[in-house]
């Protein structure tokens, strides 16, 4: 019984100095620790920021923001009627979140067989194991805007792509079929 009363004061004492005004931190506004960043790839740094905020400012097909050792982040934004371009991940699982605008994905075993089939559209996710194929289409009249997580990471640091034409040229582990 004393060992528990001793252990309850000790503990006391030791939680006592939380609330000292010499070590406390100072309250912080949030919107002065997450400021707008820029829009690279901040390698794998330590970065706090607004991802709704981050991916509406997104102009390029895709724009690598965050790329570590064994995750990738991405922005994209798809015109009207554009679509990812047919793919295959042959070793990656990837996320994928819509912030805005509407489209329609389609996954599947193989090329000619993209059997799952979803609409999607703002606030909307969805998860690509690796080995399936799939692709992404815009089917609004505004710009779809998305960001997508790769584990592993997918694309090399600094990734940009400012077309679909130029991010289909660049793709390493993609397969894209010839249209």
């Amino acid at each position: 019984m004393k060992k528990n009363i001793l252990l309850l004061i000790a503990g006391l004492v030791l939680f006592s100095g939380c609330g000292n005004p010499k070590t406390e931190t100072p309250e912080v506004d949030l919107d002065d620790v997450i400021e707008q960043i820029e829009l690279i790839d901040h390698g794998a740094g330590l970065i706090v920021f607004d991802m709704e905020e981050v991916t509406s400012r997104n102009e390029n097909f895709r724009t690598s923001l965050w790329t570590g050792s064994y995750l990738q982040m991405t922005l994209m934004t798809l015109q009207p009627g554009e679509d990812i371009g047919l793919e295959l991940h042959t070793v990656t699982d990837q996320f994928i979140r819509v912030e805005e605008g509407e489209g329609m994905v389609y996954m599947g075993d193989s090329e000619d067989n993209l059997d799952f089939v979803r609409e999607i559209k703002e606030d909307f996710a969805f998860f690509i194991p690796a080995g399936k194929w799939h692709n992404l289409v815009n089917t609004g009249d505004k710009p779809l805007k998305l960001y997508s997580i790769y584990a592993p990471a997918e694309h090399p640091h600094s990734t940009v792509h400012v077309t679909r034409e130029e991010g289909i040229e660049h793709d390493h582990d993609h397969y894209q079929p010839a249209f």
